[in-house]
């Protein structure tokens, strides 16, 4: 392991970290929080700075240590992410500024404030940023802007996008992080003017397109999108789903090839699973007394969407729906996104290659002598591959149990519990009992919201970025692959 030069890259995070700070802290000027933000700015820049210059300039790295950087990249721009919530004193909690940094890095969106009104602005538009710069993945700008100062950056894209699969757009991984960023930020622009001309403001155009297409979901109203009309609601379904759609179908439907999306297996399989849940829950609604009319279905659709993309707005209060519908969200809540997107969860593609296999197997018990290979399509899937999925269900569900029996212990309940792991591994937000759309994580306590912030970390890195940290045989001058 190559320390130097995995700090080298660090340290350009940093500073392109300090560099987005810049644009908050113009708000802050009429606040009267300016010295802080030039203190947050500082401090971030000249430890990225300092790092980036006594390094060496030229790096080559392995895929060890390009899972190095992803890890202590994300700690280093999440610490530097919580500098602000501190030095404005939003909060005198530290425990607190780390979970809401690490809430919006991760596009999670859970937050510790109980009325996001009374916040200044330019805390509300660094909770933004941090969802956008997040929401594609801070490597993979790094990777963008990578050979502006000689580095090589296919390492890194792997790490940061752990997929079943890699699908480049092109031969060169700095193009291809720089399309995807291109129609990240393309989507982000498109979906702030409609905003801007269905009735927001500019300020709330800006952070709610932001916010979406990270599939973050803070906002700058407690109601979150409740607090706007229903065309704004309706346009923020679509883009939602946009947002947790694989980038790379996106390019491809841009560029001439839009049935690409629709004989994608993964896409069906996401769209499925939306129609299924928001009907289910509709049906659900109106057993309940509440009738079929405009205001179910839009708010069925509406909070399915949010939560299988992961983007964790709302427009109801779910947590008051009948337990069905709230088993229904549960399960979204685990499912998640597609890969490639940016959204979290298990992700959808993990999902069906889970229920093919299981399938395959009860084939087996029938018919023992017949040879099957688990397809996705008509595509066969690797026995390693799904092998590799099963083994990191295995974690995904071992580290959730464990997360809850940990906040249990803390003596938070068992609903609240449960969902509140989940929602944090799976990059959600909201969750139900005192922390659902209703509520907020303020209340936890400063060990839950430290338990809560690395299962956060975990959720969105895929573990492997983070646990490599911890393994001893990653710093090892000569040795170990990964």
């Amino acid at each position: 392991m190559n320390v130097r030069e995995v700090l080298h890259i660090v340290g350009a995070l940093l500073a392109w970290t300090a560099a987005a700070m810049v644009f908050p802290a113009t708000f802050a000027v009429s606040e009267g929080l300016l010295p802080p933000w030039v203190f947050s700015i500082g401090v971030t820049g000249l430890v990225g700075g300092g790092l980036w210059l006594l390094t060496p300039r030229r790096v080559s790295i392995n895929p060890r240590e390009g899972l190095a950087v992803v890890g202590l990249g994300w700690l280093a721009v999440v610490a530097a992410g919580m500098l602000p919530f501190v030095f404005t004193g939003v909060t005198d909690s530290v425990a607190a500024a780390f979970f809401e940094s690490v809430s919006g890095f991760t596009t999670t969106g859970a937050t510790v404030f109980p009325a996001v009104e009374d916040l200044p602005r330019s805390i509300l538009l660094w909770r933004s940023i941090s969802h956008w710069l997040g929401g594609m993945g801070i490597i993979v700008l790094g990777v963008a802007i990578l050979p502006l100062i000689g580095m090589g950056g296919a390492q890194l894209f792997r790490a940061e996008a752990p997929g079943i699969s890699s699908d480049r757009l092109t031969p060169r991984i700095a193009s291809t992080a720089q399309r995807l960023w291109g129609i990240y930020a393309g989507f982000t622009s498109l979906l702030a003017l409609i905003y801007y001309s269905l009735g927001m403001s500019a300020f709330d155009a800006v952070n709610h397109a932001m916010s979406c297409l990270a599939t973050g979901g803070f906002s700058t109203h407690t109601a979150s999108l409740a607090a706007f009309s229903h065309a704004i609601q309706w346009v923020t379904v679509i883009f939602m789903i946009a947002a947790g759609t694989n980038f790379t179908l996106h390019y491809r439907a841009l560029t001439g090839e839009p049935g690409r999306l629709w004989r994608d297996r993964e896409w069906r399989w996401y769209l499925a699973f939306g129609v299924l849940s928001a009907v289910a829950v509709m049906v659900t609604l109106g057993m309940a007394g509440t009738g079929l009319g405009a205001t179910t279905v839009r708010e069925s659709v509406f909070n399915v969407a949010a939560i299988l993309s992961t983007t964790g707005f709302a427009t109801a209060d779910f947590g008051a729906w009948p337990v069905f519908g709230q088993v229904v969200l549960l399960g979204l809540m685990f499912t998640g996104a597609m890969g490639g997107s940016t959204g979290g969860g298990f992700k959808v593609v993990r999902v069906a290659v889970v229920l093919k296999h299981a399938m395959d197997e009860v084939r087996k018990v029938i018919h023992p002598q017949a040879v099957l290979v688990t397809k996705l399509g008509s595509r066969p899937i690797r026995s390693d591959v799904v092998l590799n999925v099963l083994g990191y269900l295995a974690l995904y569900m071992t580290t959730h149990a464990l997360g809850t029996a940990a906040l249990a212990a803390l003596g938070i309940d068992l609903v609240t519990a449960l969902s509140a792991a989940l929602a944090a591994l799976s990059s959600i937000g909201p969750g139900l009992g005192a922390v659902g759309p209703a509520g907020n994580y303020g209340d936890l306590g400063a060990s839950a919201h430290v338990l809560l912030a690395g299962l956060m970390l975990l959720g969105r890195l895929e573990f492997y970025a983070l646990l490599v940290l911890v393994i001893p045989g990653t710093w090892d001058k000569g040795g170990g692959h990964l």
